[in-house]
């Protein structure tokens, strides 16, 4: 029981993070500060209270909707704002109070910002992606793991393995299937979780990527153009890994020799 109320802690501080995350998610696609000016109503430009600015139970106690206009709010905020905060709790559950605590957190914070632009805008800020490359790598001198040898093989082998990709694509149908905000997001991964989180997040972004692409095919029809985007796949492959990833690779390492 103790331990579950000090987790609340970090749900609390994750939730704070994600009520700025929600502002990179709208600002930096359009090249805006994350700084200045503060939190403001996109329809009527008033802005928000500090007191309508509580994570999660603003958006409950004000249905929603803004103070001044009345306009409804999009339900992303508290959906990130949740999300943000189950994470740290879950990240400090796993690693307590640590380095790679710190670390992490970062690295999913990114990921989610990541994840929630490319859905509604099908693009990956280079902003996000490429200074987490080397910042992943400095990281890994302080990590047991990956380490260092590990995050610069994660570095090559990730944004090597979908540039090959995605030029064979082009080779073979003279369509781009993939973009380079793909490759340079699992440069980034590779760099916080090497090599091998390379290949987790790969084989669980495909598959997961597949099967999601595959039924809305089947709902929208065949014929339809919707681009489903590879970035929200490779984040939930980068967070499972994170979590599960020895585990998962010990699995099927014992599977296979079972075989």
């Amino acid at each position: 029981m103790t331990d579950n109320l000090i987790l609340i802690i970090p749900f609390l501080f994750g939730a704070v993070v994600g009520s700025f995350l929600n502002v990179c998610i709208y600002r930096i696609p359009a090249g805006l500060s994350v700084i200045r000016p503060g939190s403001r109503c996109g329809c009527c430009g008033s802005a928000v209270a500090f007191y309508d600015n509580i994570p999660i139970l603003s958006y409950i106690i004000l249905r929603g909707r803004c103070r001044a206009c009345g306009v409804g709010f999009s339900a992303q905020y508290p959906i990130v704002e949740a999300l943000a905060g189950l994470l740290a709790a879950a990240l400090f559950y796993v690693f307590g109070l640590s380095v790679e605590l710190f670390v992490y957190s970062a690295f999913a914070a990114a990921l989610i910002v990541i994840t929630f632009i490319d859905l509604e805008r099908r693009i990956i800020p280079d902003v996000i992606s490429l200074p987490g490359i080397p910042i992943g790598f400095a990281a890994s001198f302080f990590l047991a793991s990956p380490g260092v040898v590990d995050s610069a093989i994660g570095i090559l082998f990730g944004g090597g393995l979908l540039l090959g990709i995605a030029m064979g694509y082009y080779l073979l149908t003279k369509k781009e299937g993939m973009g380079g905000g793909d490759v340079k997001l699992l440069a980034m991964i590779g760099a916080f979780l090497g090599w091998k989180g390379v290949i987790v997040t790969i084989l669980l972004g495909s598959g997961s990527g597949a099967v999601i692409g595959g039924a809305l095919m089947l709902v929208a029809g065949k014929k339809s153009k919707y681009a489903v985007p590879f970035g929200p796949f490779l984040s939930i492959g980068a967070l499972v890994h994170l979590f599960f990833g020895d585990a998962l690779i010990s699995w099927y390492i014992n599977a296979a020799l079972g075989a």
